[in-house]
């Protein structure tokens, strides 16, 4: 796997001085690391093997996310590559400011003085295309960094181009090649406490037999399934003796609500219920988990969970899982908006490469067949009996 991987990532960016490179392509010298990562579940997921290799290469060395706030409380004593965390103040591009704020530049001076005084090593880009990232990666003003890049972002000592279609999983290795590091598994994982498992314990008292979860909301409104889709699978999946939640967070109570409502079969709502780490668990004791693609069925597959995901076509080449024996996928081939037909295959690029996308928040998988997702959640929901 280690001399395939040498030839795909053969198309680099920039070059060290001699003397710097250790055998491998490893980096000399390298005692800390900033990884710049600072967004959703799903988003520190797809980047978890490229983190795995980075330690594998550099196991002396101390890993520092540079992370969103709930990243702190998520990775506190779970086992994992990443030694420590530190939060990302809100800054443009990176983590946007809350709705009615702006960033604070005192704020940020002092996080970059603090960062500058860590005296990283190697300063790792993992968030997106450069256009705002990559001047902050620089800023931290690390010996080496490396990321990636569009063709107007700022220039890193090495980096990958930035292109939109790829699996973000692959993306980040190839990244973390250019220092070295190899990858040692595809497939993001992480480890469940004793408090997760608690949680999720306390959470599905009181429900005996399989337990299958729905989890109808997402962020984009355009990758929701209609929530009478939900219910028909939740029903059909009670019929055959599963015992129904559907899961979501404070600001999809409502499409919660609306699934269960619709539902002849009866349904537990599990409203921010549990924490993040809670959420793995409980998915990890479901049978299976219905979902939108959205960070819990992400975070369902990371720790090993079946489930149904449903996708729209572009979505499905950066987030799809890879396999398929546990991973369930449903795709809808729509690529013009519902409502007022505009093209949605080009990336969403800044001008002037292109122009936004449109105001409508349309779903763009409302023809995924209900009756082919129940299929297959039925069948993994047999297997789990079995």
């Amino acid at each position: 796997m280690a001399a395939v991987w040498r030839r795909v990532c053969r198309g680099r960016r920039g070059g060290y001085p001699a003397g710097v490179l250790e055998s491998g392509g490893r980096l000399s010298g390298v005692a800390r690391i900033a990884v710049l990562r600072a967004n959703a579940i799903g988003d520190f997921l797809f980047a978890l093997p490229a983190l795995e290799a980075l330690r594998a290469a550099y196991p002396g060395a101390e890993i520092v996310l540079l992370g969103a706030d709930w990243h702190a409380g998520f990775l506190a004593g779970r086992p994992g590559p990443v030694d420590r965390v530190v939060p990302v103040p809100p800054s443009r591009g990176i983590r946007e400011p809350p709705a009615g704020e702006m960033e604070d530049p005192a704020l940020l001076d002092a996080f970059f003085k603090a960062m500058q005084e860590e005296r990283f090593d190697l300063a790792v880009q993992l968030h997106g295309g450069g256009r705002w990232s990559n001047p902050f990666l620089r800023r931290l003003g690390a010996r080496w960094t490396v990321g990636l890049s569009t063709r107007d972002a700022e220039p890193l000592d090495r980096e990958v181009r930035y292109a939109f279609y790829q699996p973000e999983v692959v993306r980040f290795l190839e990244v973390v090649a250019l220092v070295g590091a190899e990858p040692v598994g595809l497939e993001p994982r992480i480890t469940l406490l004793d408090r997760d498992r608690a949680e999720a314990t306390a959470a599905l008292a009181g429900l005996d037999g399989p337990v299958v979860a729905l989890h109808p909301g997402a962020r984009d409104g355009r990758r929701r399934w209609p929530a009478e889709h939900f219910a028909a699978v939740g029903d059909g999946l009670a019929g055959r003796g599963a015992r129904l939640v559907v899961t979501g967070a404070a600001a999809e109570r409502a499409v919660v609500a609306e699934v269960i409502e619709r539902m002849r079969q009866p349904a537990a709502p599990l409203v921010d219920a549990v924490s993040i780490g809670g959420l793995a668990a409980l998915y990890a004791g479901c049978a299976v988990l219905v979902s939108n693609d959205t960070g819990p069925r992400h975070l369902a597959a990371a720790v090993g969970a079946a489930s149904v995901g449903i996708y729209w076509c572009g979505n499905l080449v950066n987030y799809g899982p890879l396999t398929r024996g546990r991973q369930r996928v449903h795709v809808s081939w729509t690529v013009h908006c519902p409502v007022c037909g505009a093209p949605a295959t080009e990336p969403e690029l800044p001008a002037p490469h292109r122009g936004r996308r449109c105001e409508h928040d349309e779903s763009f998988v409302a023809s995924v067949d209900p009756g082919a997702v129940l299929a297959d959640a039925a069948e993994l929901l047999g297997a789990a009996d079995s």
